[in-house]
């Protein structure tokens, strides 16, 4: 394997330039558990595709003056509406593992989402980070450990809590068993300690009924005590239908993430974008909706947003930019992804992130996937 770099060559001007370096710095075992989906991986390539469906609009001769991404989620003031997803076990990609991501999030104005199954602790995290933390969670079989985790990270300075609700168990992930994966003795989900972990993988290779995994699963009802314990904002992420975004906003939650677990738990649901508006049109601005899964351009960013997301987040990418050459190319893929980004905007004639709408997108199916105008009927209550 290569060792990271200390540089970012000419030759990598995108996030998918980052994915082939990556792959001669990370052990194939490794490789296989970081970006394997579950079944066939139809979902997780379907993620990324689906984009290519939703062409984009451009418009001329419009003012660029004051141009801004700025934009403002859950009180934290941010450079962009990308941030960092929560991924597992950095350090499987970089020896500083999330150290080092944190640095490049607080080097380029972003807010990252530090994974439960962090391979570093989550306080010293927060202690080096430069800019807002979010910390994902899943409501564990153990819900008093749930909820201390929850107040460790309120502690900290962590200032929102994403919940990830859409893996019960692990999906079947072929690549990942073909492999042989196993954490090295190293590497371990440390925020966990103290905590016994239920064994997921050897239910999934035999039979799931009927085995405890699932008798300990989260319920909406935890979901809602879990609100009643912190007072840190609760982001729900892995929605995926209208009528769980409603049960969501009925357990109080102040954000949707629309996600697919980028296509690692269930093979054959559709693509992220195309989830979601319907999820945006059952909040109706209740709460901000977020979506992630299959992001690998500005372009792409412009396509969620127009289709009512108010931020997306980058995943795998973030992974591969790492392995590359650690905070430095996370940074990099950021950066490089705002400036598309930017470009986007000033093509479709979009000053600022309130500018973008269905009107950037197009196509004569479009009144199909979105059937109301987000500038009209999209307007936050300023009560909630």
């Amino acid at each position: 394997m290569l060792p990271p770099l200390d540089h970012i060559p000419r030759e990598i001007a995108s996030l998918g330039d980052y994915e082939a370096a990556a792959r001669q710095r990370i052990d194939p075992a490794a490789w296989a558990y970081l970006n394997a989906g579950a079944g066939d991986e139809w979902t997780m390539h379907e993620n990324v595709s689906a984009f290519s469906r939703l062409p984009l609009r451009t418009r001329v001769l419009r003012s660029m003056q004051g141009a801004s991404t700025a934009t403002s989620l859950f009180g934290c003031t941010l450079d962009s509406p990308i941030l960092i997803a929560p991924t597992a076990y950095h350090r499987l990609a970089h020896p500083d593992g999330e150290q080092a991501t944190v640095l490049a999030a607080g080097a380029t104005g972003t807010a990252m989402v530090v994974s439960t199954q962090a391979s570093l602790p989550l306080e010293d995290l927060a202690a080096a980070a430069a800019g807002p933390l979010w910390f994902q969670i899943y409501i564990q079989p153990d819900r008093d450990f749930t909820s201390a985790l929850a107040e460790r990270a309120e502690a900290a300075g962590y200032r929102a809590l994403v919940v990830t609700v859409d893996a019960p168990v692990n999906g079947l992930r072929n690549a990942e068993a073909r492999a042989g994966f196993a954490l090295p003795p190293d590497i371990r989900p440390v925020n966990l300690n103290g905590m016994r972990m239920p064994d997921q993988d050897a239910a999934i290779r035999a039979l799931l009924f009927g085995t405890p995994v699932l008798d300990h699963a989260a319920i909406w009802d935890d979901l809602g005590q879990l609100r009643a314990r912190t007072r840190l904002p609760i982001i729900v992420k892995g929605i995926a239908c209208p009528e769980d975004a409603t049960l969501a906003l009925q357990c109080g939650v102040d954000g949707i993430i629309v996600s697919n677990h980028g296509g690692r738990v269930l093979d054959g649901m559709p693509a992220s974008i195309d989830l979601l508006p319907a999820v945006v049109e059952a909040v109706n601005g209740w709460v901000p909706v977020l979506m992630d899964g299959g992001i690998r351009r500005g372009n792409d960013v412009v396509r969620a947003l127009a289709l009512g997301a108010q931020a997306v987040l980058i995943g795998r990418p973030i992974l591969h930019a790492l392995a590359t050459a650690g905070a430095l190319g996370v940074a990099h893929a950021i950066r490089v992804l705002r400036a598309e980004l930017e470009l986007a905007m000033a093509l479709t004639g979009c000053r600022t992130l309130e500018d973008i709408g269905r009107h950037c997108l197009h196509g004569s199916s479009l009144a199909q996937i979105w059937p109301f105008d987000r500038t009209d009927d999209l307007c936050l209550d300023p009560e909630r």
